[in-house]
């Protein structure tokens, strides 16, 4: 098996410091030609190979990159803050390497390995929340985070308002005049510890309870994210005795799966029933869906901001949590109930 080589072996076969070799890789002009040769020649006997990463570190402690890490980065509300991520770091010296987790133990894995790999300078982390000991690792192993539609007391943080977005949505339905009202959201008990669907369900019912409107347990119906899901969910809401005549999506695309499962089953939207949805993605305006605004997008750009004012070495500072607002995009699926 061939043996894999170092820096050091480098410098002992050479004859110099770890720090002459380090100088000869990135071209210092301090390094006399003699000594310089004479690293090149151990690196070629060697065979040596240094990794970019190892390079950049010993070109000034730094990568260049930031690291995102994401839970299924396929789905639209987090292709949308990637982008406003992507957008900002374009425009700057960083590079972006991404993580995609698809499991819990590779949330725990990424979690424990990144800070003390150090292949990145600082962290963006979307809607995964770290535990007290994920914090106090990043802590330990100096790296910068700044978490994106999640928070931690310990940690800034960009979230979104989605509490008032549930009660915006709901507010909505019940000015048209809708009092049956369902909703639809991912599970509320994820192995991810996702927030948002349980939040806009508190602010579903917060509305619900401000108009005199009684919550019922069998109008919110949950399930797997997706629109296949949700096509069934609205099969089994539409079966009750008294079904609903407005139904709101936690997502854009789940209340695409409750529109097609309205239509196939004879019945329109919105004259007999109304549905609105959550996220305006960009389908969204295409089919006429009545939605909620989360601006994704800004949401990717304030989170590298703030990651770039942790990494500014000239004037670090820790930047302010803050969360941002969301807006009622009314379109064509929804409107008043049909007359009993």
């Amino acid at each position: 098996m061939s043996r894999t080589y170092t820096i050091r072996d480098v410098a002992k076969r050479a004859g110099v410091g770890v720090g002459t070799v380090s100088r000869v890789l990135n071209d210092h002009p301090s390094v006399s030609e003699e000594t310089r040769q004479k690293v090149l020649a151990a690196i070629e006997e060697l065979d040596f190979h240094p990794s970019p990463v190892a390079r950049q570190l010993s070109a000034g402690g730094k990568t260049l990159a930031i690291g995102i890490i994401a839970p299924f980065f396929t789905r639209p509300a987090f292709v949308g803050r990637l982008e406003g991520i992507e957008a900002v770091l374009a425009q700057s010296e960083y590079d972006l390497v991404l993580y995609n987790v698809e499991t819990p133990e590779q949330q725990a894995s990424l979690f424990r390995k990144v800070p003390y790999e150090r292949r990145v300078d600082g962290l963006i982390i979307i809607s995964l929340t770290p535990s007290n000991e994920d914090v106090k690792r990043f802590e330990r192993y100096g790296m910068p985070v700044v978490l994106l539609d999640t928070s931690h007391p310990d940690l800034p943080s960009i979230t979104i308002d989605d509490v008032d977005g549930g009660k915006q949505a709901t507010r909505h339905l019940v000015e048209l005049g809708h009092r049956r009202i369902a909703y639809i959201s991912d599970p509320l008990d994820n192995p991810f510890g996702f927030r948002s669907s349980a939040l806009r369900l508190e602010g579903y019912r917060e509305m619900l309870a401000e108009c005199g409107i009684e919550f019922r347990p069998d109008y919110h119906r949950q399930g797997e994210h997706g629109r296949h899901v949700a096509h069934h969910l609205t099969q089994e809401l539409m079966a009750l005795p008294d079904p609903p005549t407005a139904i709101f999506a936690a997502s854009d695309t789940q209340a695409l799966g409750a529109i097609e499962a309205i239509r196939q089953m004879g019945l329109r939207v919105p004259e007999d029933i109304s549905v609105i949805g959550y996220d305006d993605i960009e389908v969204a305006a295409y089919v006429g869906l009545t939605t909620i605004r989360q601006p994704m997008y800004q949401s990717g750009v304030e989170s590298v901001k703030a990651l770039f004012q942790l990494l500014d070495e000239e004037n670090p500072s820790l930047p302010a949590s803050y969360t941002l607002p969301v807006q009622l995009i009314e379109r064509e699926t929804t409107g008043p109930p049909a007359a009993a």
